[in-house]
């Protein structure tokens, strides 16, 4: 059991730290010359990369980013506290209670992931002819997967007694 705890203790750390860098790091869409993420756009001129604020408009409604900014946020806050909760309750609860609020902040953290990348995909880039979705924005599907894994593990070892 010490084993299986240590593996979703390491599940879970690996889920925060994709969750910070796909909300932290500046690579959500990218060009030879351009790189966007949720906060700002990089372009890249005269042989270094220069700050830029992200566009207004119809390309970039504000509305959809701060959804997306927040959600993004969210993830990360819910995943650090479902971490904190999970070293609480190995100590406080009883046997058959203890995940159940772990796996409820992996589930929330899931959620509101999943809602940032799909925000992300459904209103930004749409009528850019080049370029692709980044690194960050990879991770941040791959950060979906695996806290509903580590979500789903929290409420299937709730049930374990042994």
């Amino acid at each position: 059991m010490l084993i299986l705890l240590a593996g979703i203790f390491a599940l879970h750390i690996i889920c925060i730290i994709l969750l910070l860098v796909a909300t932290i790091d500046n690579a959500w869409w990218v060009t030879d010359t351009l790189s966007t993420d949720v906060w700002a756009r990089w372009i890249y001129m005269n042989g270094q990369w220069n700050y830029t604020d992200l566009p207004t408009g119809s390309h970039y409604p504000q509305d959809y980013l701060q959804a997306v900014q927040a959600t993004s946020v969210l993830a990360c806050i819910f995943s650090i506290l479902g971490i904190f909760v999970f070293v609480a309750q190995l100590f406080t609860l009883n046997k058959g209670q203890r995940f159940t609020i772990s796996g409820i902040f992996q589930a929330l953290a899931c959620l509101c992931i999943m809602i940032a990348a799909s925000i992300y995909t459904d209103r930004f880039h749409l009528d850019e002819s080049f370029g692709s979705y980044g690194h960050c924005f990879i991770l941040a599907w791959i950060s979906f997967a695996l806290t509903f894994i580590s979500a789903v593990t929290y409420f299937v070892l709730r049930k374990k007694t042994a």
